[in-house]
């Protein structure tokens, strides 16, 4: 911990806080045991209590247990209760919230915890009987025109942790300033060891808690079934393209089989051992679509029935990884970027051909995901829109152009596995993204091409593209003062030229300004204030650096293009190493 009186006054705190959980007459048992046992940690308390698990944009996520740092019933109620005096003091009327949860340890617990704290406040709660995946809630709150949404999951996080997102009553995440809003009504909250919740039995009768069975669940899947772009593709290659299916455990299982199914695709093969839910995770050591290690059961299974692609959906069904096989009759897993970049292609090229493309059409990307699919849409003469990282954003354009009745939304899609094509969910999802990379896979099947081959097709097209994510675990109290560092630094004393080539702009979107060195302007940005700086280079290579909202990381994220696939690595290695070598001097 150090001896500064910083440290010193967050052990005081912590230690204060332990023993008022621990002292509490009625604390949950399992709790009580869990503190007992850390009793003569320091660390172990300290990291429980040394602050309150943070409401961001992305609302609460933690590790299960106790303390005021960690996810239990008690963190759950007070982010619950401010949710609940938020809604009261903005919205008139009757209110109604629709709860949602996966297959984590705690998520139906919690789900129901946030239930009948509402319905406490006199809140309809209308919760899913039964695991739900995300992209289905954010659909539900706009079928029920509900005020607000909530869904229990920790998406590809370990088993450890559990999670608590907000929706708005558009359908989509959160986004900054109605988070802080909603976190200035929780930090008024009392005691979180003293909130009562409502009895559940009087919650039902009131008709303050609404149990929702299949009618959401079958209205949904029959809207992603109208995104369908080429049936005839299909048709033609339904006895013939094999898919290998894997929900890792999670709320995808029934929703994709039951789509793909009823899509016409007669040759789906899940993976069995992970299509039941189990909150352990017990045969992926971490379950996120995005390493390759989550697919070796799919991959065993794909080798025994010559599949010819494999699709993998996270815990919570909103992210989709795909591996597609290679000309050695192996499988190669697709990053996020490049099937972001082949839905663009395949979207507007089908629309196009169908004559449906409109001329107000849109494509929403984050700043941090690959220029490739920018230039992709170009060439349709359909137009990019850049936000901030996290799909909130993408949720918040889509409401905004419903209101103002243009543009036309017609793909969204983020570098870490998210994608979405219909607008009747706000949220990215794995479910209707299933069912287009198998009907993308079938058509070029029907062309003899595979989606590797079209992948490269595009890339003698327009040039190679190659990008990379860092991740750097900056964890407790010294992780975030090492990455204020860092982030300061980098702000404060802005490097004229990285890896010998030119800064051509600077776009800091805490402070607002995007500063072009060449020209030696500075203009104001568009996006909300947030830490994050995006550097662009003289040949339109680019890094960016950000902290994780949800993760104790410092992210720095990088994009380069260049003319062959070994000029492109060697340009990324280049500018990787020059980075975080900067990044290693400061730290």
């Amino acid at each position: 911990m150090g001896a500064g009186p910083d440290m010193k006054e967050a052990l005081k705190k912590a230690q204060e806080r332990y023993f008022q959980w621990l002292n509490k007459k009625d604390l949950e048992p399992s709790l009580r045991a869990e503190l007992q046992a850390v009793g003569d940690s320091t660390v172990g308390i300290v990291d429980r209590f040394y602050k309150e698990l943070d409401f961001g944009t992305a609302g609460l996520r933690g590790i299960i247990g106790a303390g005021t740092n960690r996810m239990n019933i008690y963190t759950v109620r007070k982010a619950t209760q401010g949710l609940a005096n938020y809604l009261h003091k903005v919205c008139n009327g009757p209110k109604a919230v629709v709860i949602a949860y996966d297959t984590r340890y705690m998520s139906r617990e919690f789900a129901l915890e946030s239930a009948l704290t509402l319905a406490r406040n006199r809140i309809k709660a209308c919760l899913f009987s039964d695991i739900a995946p995300t992209p289905l809630l954010s659909y539900a709150v706009g079928y029920l025109q509900a005020t607000a949404g909530i869904v229990i999951t920790a998406s590809h996080n370990p088993k450890e942790y559990n999670g608590y997102k907000v929706y708005w009553q558009h359908g989509g995440q959160i986004v900054d300033e109605l988070a802080r809003d909603i976190t200035e009504e929780i930090n008024l909250v009392g005691d979180e060891l003293d909130l009562p919740t409502c009895c559940r039995e009087k919650a039902e009768q009131a008709g303050l808690l609404i149990w929702l069975g299949n009618e959401i669940n079958n209205s949904y899947l029959e809207k992603v079934k109208q995104l369908i772009l080429r049936p005839g593709s299909i048709r033609q290659a339904a006895d013939s393209l094999k898919i290998v299916y894997t929900p890792l455990h999670g709320t995808g299982g029934q929703p994709v089989l039951d789509l793909l199914t009823a899509a016409g695709f007669k040759n789906i093969f899940p993976v069995k051992e992970q299509l039941s839910p189990d909150p352990s995770f017990s045969t992926v050591e971490c379950p996120n679509p995005e390493e390759p290690a989550a697919y070796r059961l799919a991959l065993k299974l794909a080798g025994q029935v010559s599949a010819d692609i494999i699709i993998c959906s996270d815990p919570d069904a909103d992210r989709l990884g795909v591996m597609a096989k290679d000309s050695n009759n192996g499988y190669k897993l697709i990053t996020g970027n490049q099937l972001g970049a082949l839905l663009v292609d395949y979207i507007l090229s089908s629309r196009k051909e169908s004559g449906i493309l409109p001329a107000d059409g849109v494509i929403i990307k984050t700043i941090v995901t690959s220029t490739m699919g920018s230039d992709l849409a170009a060439r349709y003469g359909i137009k990019t829109i850049d936000v901030l990282t996290g799909f909130k954003y993408i949720g918040e354009k889509i409401a905004q152009f419903e209101r103002e009745k243009s543009p036309t939304f017609l793909f969204g899609y983020e570098e870490s596995f998210g994608f979405l094509a219909g607008d009747f969910v706000r949220d990215k999802d794995a479910v209707q993204i299933s069912l287009l990379v198998c009907e993308m896979a079938a058509y070029y099947q029907n062309m003899n091409k595979t989606l590797l081959q079209r992948l490269e097709e595009l890339y003698q097209e327009l040039g190679y593209y190659q990008e990379e994510l860092i991740n750097i675990h900056m964890a407790g109290i010294k992780g975030q003062q090492k990455t204020s560092r860092i982030l300061n630094y980098w702000r404060e004393s802005s490097p004229s030229e990285i890896s010998g080539l030119p800064v051509y702009s600077v776009a800091d979107y805490q402070a607002c300004f995007i500063r072009k060195i060449p020209a030696n302007t500075v203009e104001e940005t568009t996006l909300p204030r947030c830490n994050v700086l995006h550097y662009t280079l003289a040949d339109g290579s680019w890094f960016c650096i950000r902290p994780s909202g949800t993760e104790p990381k410092l992210k720095i994220y990088f994009g380069v293009k260049d003319v062959s696939p070994a000029a492109a690595s060697a340009k990324l290695s280049n500018l990787r190493e020059a980075v975080l070598a900067k990044v290693k001097e400061i730290e």
